[in-house]
């Protein structure tokens, strides 16, 4: 009986030390899960470009060069309700051009979300979906 009542002590003066649980509505928040993007991106014609990025926003942060456009192009995508990572669909009739050899891989998490998509310029489909991503993504060569 002792040693629960010790314990007992001892646990709450631990909590006192840590201070007052943040409110409920604010838990929510810091469960959320960061927007974290990484960029491989290859071929691209600019050998400055061709190589590994990250990416955070809200805060914006990371390495990539563009990362304040890159951040507001995303949020703008996500509150026109349009996923920035979907695939091109397997319906949809595309152009048969070539817009290049650059290739792009994007892991991690947008809007709660994982993401693992590639982007190619293989037809005109994919090219639309690249430039649609500028400037995360840079221009590309057609």
């Amino acid at each position: 009986m002792l040693r629960l009542a010790a314990f007992a002590v001892t646990s709450a003066l631990a909590a006192a030390a840590a201070g007052p649980l943040p409110p409920l509505s604010r838990l929510g928040e810091l469960l959320e899960t960061p927007d974290r993007l990484t960029i491989a991106m290859s071929a691209t014609g600019n050998p400055r470009l061709d190589r590994e990025y990250r990416l955070e926003c809200d805060p914006v942060g990371g390495d990539h060069p563009w990362k304040v456009e890159s951040c507001a192009r995303l949020d703008q995508l996500t509150k026109e309700r349009k996923d920035p990572f979907a695939p091109v669909s397997d319906r949809q009739a595309c152009s048969l051009q070539h817009g290049g050899p650059a290739t792009a891989r994007i892991t991690g998490t947008w809007d709660g979300r994982k993401v693992d998509a590639t982007f190619r310029r293989t037809n005109g489909c994919e090219i639309n979906r690249w430039d649609e991503l500028e400037p995360l993504l840079p221009p590309g060569r057609s």
